[in-house]
């Protein structure tokens, strides 16, 4: 059995994680995951009682009961880098002994779901409606860092998608993957449902031109025409891809959610969407 070295996996002196600084026992088996440490406060709000509330850096973690679950509330910050930390370290809590630095001989599968804010792609992701990342597209590269990452990535997909929109051969190829399909089911089964590109930045990766300009300006008009099958290209975020990736890959239930709060096709946006997320997040605490 491998011992994992200190410099793989960093135990802080208090016994936990590195970057998340929570101890295995505080972590709940339903885990909702958002970017922004503040929701993390606003969702512990309907907590009947709680545990911990734990904060580090972008990290905020709070566990308690709702409704007489045991939920734990996660900032994950922004972008797929992220998403590597907090998913490498969470599995880490659930299936590493800390003590021994080994691997456990019983499995924990974790219950994971982002609740986020996305722009959308289609006319009928109209900006306050919810939409279920049932596959993600990332143009992030992360899981080609993985062994394996292949047997859970859709090939056809990916070929498609690249010949549609002429991809770029200075980007990250980019990979297609399934959410866990029973978790996209009892979260979204009233959603919208699609497939969500997690780019790798919010400015020029998604197409947005400020001051300077874009390498292709077409990238856009090119993903909204792309069609695989019955799919079609419905919103943009940053965190989808990698969470549906590592979560498959390491034999957890994850998934994503998104209230759409620009639609990119319309050139609208909304910038107060306090009630809609509460609402979504809300819902995804009820169903988790």
């Amino acid at each position: 059995m491998r011992i994992i070295p200190e410099s793989e996996l960093i135990i802080n002196s208090d016994g936990s994680a590195f970057h998340l600084h929570i101890k295995p026992e505080q972590l709940a088996d339903k885990i909702v995951m958002m970017g922004d440490p503040d929701r993390v406060t606003m969702t512990a709000s309907y907590f009947d009682t709680i545990e911990c509330d734990i904060q580090s850096r972008e990290f905020h973690t709070v566990t308690g009961i709702y409704k007489g679950k045991r939920v734990t509330a996660l900032s994950h910050g922004i972008g797929t880098d992220n998403i590597d930390i907090v998913l490498t370290e969470l599995d880490a809590l659930a299936n590493i002994d800390f003590n021994t630095r080994m691997v456990k001989d019983e499995f924990r599968q974790l219950t994971m779901v982002r609740v986020g804010t996305s722009g959308g792609m289609q006319p009928h992701c109209p900006v306050g409606s919810y939409v279920v990342s049932e596959k993600s597209v990332g143009f992030d590269g992360l899981i080609h860092y993985y062994a394996d990452s292949r047997n859970i990535c859709e090939e056809d997909f990916e070929v498609a998608f690249q010949k549609h929109v002429n991809w770029s051969p200075f980007h990250c190829s980019p990979y297609v993957v399934s959410a866990d399909e029973e978790l996209v089911d009892r979260i979204g089964y009233d959603m919208i449902r699609g497939v969500t590109i997690s780019a790798i930045g919010f400015y020029g990766p998604q197409g947005r031109h400020v001051r300077m300009p874009l390498a292709d300006p077409d990238l856009n008009a090119k993903i909204e025409s792309f069609r695989f099958g019955n799919y079609a290209i419905t919103n943009y975020e940053m965190e989808s891809s990698a969470i549906a990736g590592l979560g498959k890959l390491m034999g957890h239930k994850a998934m994503t959610v998104c209230t759409i709060i620009a639609n990119r096709v319309a050139l609208e946006s909304n910038t107060n969407y306090k009630g809609s997320i509460e609402d979504l997040l809300r819902i995804v605490l009820d169903r988790i």
